[in-house]
């Protein structure tokens, strides 16, 4: 007779685990952005996602990772879309900014595509309205909801942890 593979069922569990974080913590989002901040979650669910994990010391590292590499990606986005004129230019100089500070810099490689794409909500923002300051209040409301939906994703992943404990050894999903 042959043996139920171990690893196979607790690969599935993992699974299981990691849905059931996406569901409570994206549920939480779309109910607290949607309903208490009347704003677009989709920002924070997406963040919330490439930040959780099942194990709560890889979540904590992706979080700080994700953290770092925000914040690198607004304060770049933020320099070039105040300094100079209104250029279409500015978009592909912010990204490839960020890129080189994170990369060279700061040296945070997890999450480090972060960067970029944090900077492209910032100038973005930017270049599509009229004003400067009206740019840099929707870039910074942009990063807010990557930064409510990493801690989302964290306090979750930690809550869980709590409630379901996971094995020490168990691989990540």
């Amino acid at each position: 007779m042959n043996k139920p593979n171990v690893h196979l069922a607790s690969h599935d569990l993992l699974g299981v685990r990691f849905a059931i974080n996406v569901f409570i913590a994206s549920a939480i989002l779309w109910y607290l952005l949607r309903h208490v901040a009347d704003t677009n979650p989709i920002w924070s669910i997406a963040s919330m996602v490439a930040s959780s994990e099942p194990q709560v010391k890889e979540a904590s590292r992706m979080f700080k990772s994700r953290l770092t590499n925000v914040t690198i990606g607004c304060v770049v986005g933020l320099l070039l879309l105040v300094t100079g004129g209104s250029s279409e230019w500015k978009l592909p100089l912010a990204l490839s900014v960020a890129v080189l500070v994170s990369s060279y810099l700061i040296h945070v490689q997890t999450m480090w595509r972060q960067a970029p794409i944090t900077a492209a909500l910032v100038v973005s923002a930017g270049l599509m309205h009229e004003s400067k300051v009206t740019g840099i209040e929707s870039g910074l409301h942009k990063v807010a909801e990557v930064i409510v939906g990493c801690l989302i994703g964290l306090g979750v992943s930690w809550l869980m942890s709590r409630v379901w404990p996971l094995k020490e050894g168990h691989s990540t999903v």
